[in-house]
């Protein structure tokens, strides 16, 4: 007697080969439109589906699993992060949560290093100019960035992303810093050569460039605070390609506007999909619309990632990236 598939729903639009996939090993029910899911849609697809594949634009808080039928088992997120479930109520509840880690660092780390060096080198504002007809000829002061080779990169968050970063910033001749809940291991300190700050607070006060590389939780929740951005020198820029609610986004635009730090470049915003209109008016800041992990590479790897923590599930075994509270 052949086993029953188990019921999949996916929220979103995926590649097509990860979704031909699902369709050959599950009952999968695809989101042809790419739309996300109305509230009334998520509250549907948790009282039929056996495995939910929600993205970050999903949100899977304490009252929609508390809804969710018995059958739903494991919800298997399309994402890195996992901010958007409540993994705890998951848990009560027996149903397994897991990510997609590991797949989005080369990407997420070049998108960091490219930040830094538009920011940096204002080449944003030269494209636009050229583009629009205003580039009159070159000038020994006009449009002066800053050299990138010899700062101080100072990462907040040393893990997989922050390491892939500080990697390609020491080939760029930064010095790199860090802050991060413990010291990395002795040897890819001295690989690195990098510095550990304890203090967070230490650190930003003596950086050229900030960059941001820890999950968003509770804990990290406006960790760069307007107390926090105020330490930043006059010349520093901040790079944020991780969650946007690690900073408080109103006080940054305040100390953009009034000069306090040059610039930042932001993929994330604390609001999103809404972007702050007052950001959108600074001349000092690069916006880009979350796409530091948007190659075909690490789609692709992040949907075999979800079909290999279903199947892993369904073999009766502990899905290899499974998310517990306690990781959190």
């Amino acid at each position: 007697m052949v086993a029953r598939k188990p019921k999949v729903i996916v929220t979103r639009k995926l590649p097509d080969q990860v979704e031909t996939r699902m369709r050959e090993l599950f009952d999968a029910e695809l989101n042809l439109s790419d739309e996300p899911m109305s509230r009334d849609a998520l509250l549907d697809a948790v009282k039929r589906a056996d495995v939910l594949a929600p993205t970050i634009t999903d949100r899977i808080d304490a009252d929609l699993i508390a809804q969710a039928g018995p059958q739903l088992k494991l919800i298997a997120s399309f994402g890195a992060g996992v901010d958007h479930i409540d993994v705890a109520a998951a848990s009560a509840r027996n149903i397994s949560v897991t990510n997609t880690p590991g797949v989005l660092t080369e990407d997420t780390a070049d998108m960091t290093l490219a930040l830094i060096m538009v920011v940096a080198r204002r080449i944003v504002e030269g494209a636009n100019v050229v583009q629009s007809g205003g580039f009159t000829g070159w000038s020994p002061t006009w449009m002066l960035g800053r050299r990138v080779t010899g700062k101080r990169l100072g990462i907040v968050g040393m893990g997989r992303i922050g390491q892939a970063v500080a990697r390609r910033a020491k080939a760029f001749g930064l010095q790199i810093h860090y802050h991060n809940r413990k010291p990395v291991s002795p040897r890819i300190a001295e690989e690195l050569d990098a510095t550990y700050w304890d203090s967070l607070d230490q650190m930003m006060a003596r950086m050229d460039l900030v960059s941001i590389h820890c999950p968003h939780t509770p804990a990290t929740f406006h960790l760069l605070s307007a107390r926090r951005l105020k330490l930043l020198q006059p010349h520093a820029i901040l790079i944020n390609t991780a969650r946007g609610e690690i900073v408080d986004e109103d006080a940054l635009i305040d100390i953009l506007a009034k000069g306090g730090i040059a610039g930042a470049g932001l993929d994330v915003f604390e609001h999103e999909p809404a972007v702050n209109p007052k950001l959108l008016k600074l001349p000092n800041v690069v916006l880009l619309p979350h796409m530091s992990s948007a190659t075909v590479e690490s789609r692709v790897d992040m949907g075999e990632k979800v079909i290999i923590n279903i199947r892993t599930w369904m073999d009766g075994h502990r899905p290899p990236d499974r998310v517990i509270p306690a990781m959190l």
